[in-house]
């Protein structure tokens, strides 16, 4: 198996040559899709400038320079991290991933003037330790010889009956569930995107050996299940493009990124121990660390969604005075918060108030219990 051929070939004076390679693809891999977030999403602010927004079911961006200049970078990325594969082991290359975050959040900081708070940042620290603790303590790679048995290990019953799950709760977000939450709840659109993305990445692994036993001799394109897969491929990466530019259009990209990336990392590696039985093969410990990895990841991602619109600014909920509303009769009155300790009774109210009918609604008559103590 490559992977501990790798192992075997660095250990006797540091790193492999293909280890090396496959790391500064992985590092490279995260720079351009942690970038074509931040240019993606420039690219959806002039082209709703001009049109009808992603979010609310618009393409202008499909004519904005930007937009596609994002794409292409993402488009890199990934063919970046699907070549990393080919030298270095998953264990060195999946955690790297991790980083497209931090660049992402660093550029939505610096470009996008996109705030993020000291308890979101403290998220996507629990949520890149969680995802490298799964990812490192994850099992090897199973060694596969042929497409059509990718396609065998497919259509166990286990694994049609997740990949019909997963079909069946994204159709549900889609039609159901996005039209009436999707501009208000962010784990709408990026859940639709995480849950094809596992089906996704499962047919590009499948892709991947037939285009490389092709190339070593062996000719997989002449099996259906190659141009099966392929099609599956088509379906959810358009799909997955569609939502998450909704997703980048309508809430804060640094919150965007770790998100996806934990829920599409979470459930690709759900989809390959389901499909590959990886866990057939790993003792208790190392199960009981990936699940632990798993709750540190949910750790994150909630402080991530509750945290979403704060700020750090001091003294926000703090302001003691409101400004004043104009009555319908224009008559000024000026709101006054109460301390927790204070208290009007029924009497005092009601004498406060302006009485119209008495003739007497005069400024001075303002409420009579407006004094420093409770400013």
């Amino acid at each position: 198996m490559a992977a501990p051929a790798s192992a075997a070939a660095g250990h006797g004076g540091g790193m492999s040559s293909d280890n090396a390679k496959g790391l500064v693809l992985a590092v490279s891999s995260s720079a351009f899709i942690g970038a074509s977030f931040i240019v993606k999403k420039m690219g959806l602010r002039r082209a709703a400038d001009s049109g009808v927004r992603a979010g609310y079911g618009g393409f202008s961006y499909l004519v904005e320079p930007l937009w596609w200049i994002g794409m292409i970078s993402m488009i890199v990325g990934e063919i970046a991290n699907f070549a990393a594969y080919a030298f270095a082991p998953a264990i060195l290359v999946t955690p790297l991933g991790a980083l497209s975050i931090i660049i992402s959040a660093a550029l939505a900081h610096a470009i996008l003037q996109e705030k993020l708070h000291t308890f979101g940042i403290l998220g996507c620290v629990l949520c890149v330790v969680g995802s490298i603790t799964i990812v490192l303590h994850a099992p090897q790679e199973r060694d596969i010889d042929s497409v059509k048995e990718v396609w065998d290990l497919a259509t166990e019953p286990a694994f049609l009956c997740y990949a019909a799950i997963v079909v069946a709760a994204a159709l549900v977000l889609i039609y159901f569930v996005v039209p009436h939450h999707g501009q208000t709840n962010i784990m709408v659109y990026i859940g639709v995107c995480s849950l094809l993305g596992s089906l996704t990445v499962m047919s590009v692994r499948a892709l991947g050996i037939a285009l490389k036993l092709t190339f070593s001799g062996t000719n997989q394109l002449f099996y259906p299940q190659t141009w099966a897969f392929a099609l599956i491929v088509a379906t959810c990466v358009s799909t997955q493009i569609n939502y998450l530019n909704k997703a980048l259009d309508t809430f804060n990209t640094a919150v965007v990124s770790p998100i996806y990336y934990v829920m599409f990392t979470s459930l690709t590696i759900i989809a390959s121990v389901i499909m590959f039985k990886d866990w057939d093969h790993q003792n208790p410990t190392q199960i009981v660390t990936e699940m632990c990895g798993f709750m540190t990841i949910l750790s994150g991602t909630f402080l991530l969604h509750k945290t979403k619109d704060m700020t750090d600014s001091p003294g926000q909920c703090l302001s003691t005075r409101r400004p004043k509303h104009a009555s319908q009769n224009a008559f000024a009155i000026e709101v006054m918060p109460l301390k927790c300790q204070d208290s009007i009774d029924d009497e005092t109210l009601m004498l406060s108030l302006p009485k119209v009918e008495n003739g007497y609604l005069k400024e001075e008559h303002l409420l009579r219990y407006k004094d420093s103590s409770m400013v």
